[in-house]
């Protein structure tokens, strides 16, 4: 009986699958496939020839995208210069900057968030109201806070105000590590609402009856956190390290918001880049959606491997 009502199932997910085939999964093997295609342009089809030269785009099968992506191979071979904007050993790079937002800002985020939810939680008066207050950034628009964000760390901001300081961090003058310390406390700051949220609701799912053993054997309130409250917050934890983890390897709107480039004007290098931003600056610029799609794929590799660390890290750690 259950196998012939299973037509009825698949007719009530075929709305989803089909969104999810058109603007997922078509998507992400277009990608994969377009990373290794050589002269790629959108406008023709594969081996097509421009007008009535004898030019022909998507040529073929090529691993060069990567090369250049990777700052290996030249794009001009005529000239051998290598792009090093993706990555570079000898200064700031999309990939490095990225990597560097990843492990600075995800363990401080983290680790913030779980002491202010369990404080927040072991209070009794005004317990909404400090949740209420924590969550506002969560539903304020990212761009808009980094406007506030930028105009606070000015020449004339309140920082400096406050501070009687008279150094630019986010506009003319600013360094590259003095833009890089406002965007941790940025990306620190909006990443922590959603991170208490879920904190939150692991804390009070946790039985009071432990807590209670705790009393009766007069544990401090260091021993109660790491015995008690960390060990069993660690499904919440596990799901929160991934998901930052994740966000922090996309991350590009603060970039916008804060600084609305991707140099600092020392130099006017693109040594703010990040891997998003420096997708995005290739599916734009003309010609190069191949090597957008490359990157798009080493971003993917990438958070794959650490997703996977991770889980398996959380075989022995994670207590459900």
């Amino acid at each position: 009986m259950e196998k012939r009502n299973n037509w009825k199932a698949w007719l009530y997910l075929a709305p989803v699958l089909i969104l999810m085939a058109v603007f997922t999964f078509y998507p992400l093997i277009n990608t994969f496939v377009v990373s290794f295609i050589k002269d790629y342009n959108s406008s023709y089809g594969f081996n097509a020839q421009i007008g009535t030269s004898n030019r022909y785009v998507n040529t073929g099968f090529t691993f060069n995208n990567y090369g250049v992506v990777l700052g290996i191979t030249p794009r001009n071979p005529s000239t051998g210069i290598l792009d090093k904007t993706f990555l570079s050993f000898t200064g700031p790079s999309a990939l490095g900057n990225t990597f560097l937002i990843t492990f600075v800002t995800v363990p401080i985020s983290v680790i913030i968030a779980l002491v202010i939810s369990i404080a927040i939680n072991s209070i009794k008066v005004l317990k909404k109201f400090f949740q209420t207050v924590f969550f506002m950034p969560y539903v304020t628009n990212v761009i808009a806070v980094g406007m506030v964000f930028s105009i606070i760390f000015s020449r004339t901001g309140v920082f400096n105000t406050l501070f009687k300081l008279d150094v630019n961090w986010v506009n003319e003058g600013a360094t590259y590590w003095r833009s890089m310390l406002i965007l941790f406390v940025y990306i620190i700051w909006n990443a922590l609402p959603y991170k208490i949220l879920i904190f939150l609701s692991g804390l009070q799912n946790i039985d009071k009856q432990y807590y209670d053993a705790a009393k009766i054997d007069s544990a401090s309130p260091v021993k109660v956190a790491t015995k008690i409250t960390i060990p069993l917050l660690s499904p919440q934890i596990l799901y929160i390290t991934i998901t930052s983890f994740i966000s922090a390897f996309k991350e590009y709107n603060s970039i916008i918001g804060l600084f609305n480039r991707n140099y600092t004007h020392d130099g006017n290098l693109p040594d703010l880049y990040t891997v998003v931003y420096y997708i995005y600056d290739k599916l734009n610029a003309s010609s190069q959606t191949e090597y957008a799609s490359a990157a798009a794929v080493v971003l993917f590799v990438i958070i794959l491997f650490m997703t996977l660390i991770q889980m398996k890290i959380s075989k022995k750690r994670v207590h459900y």
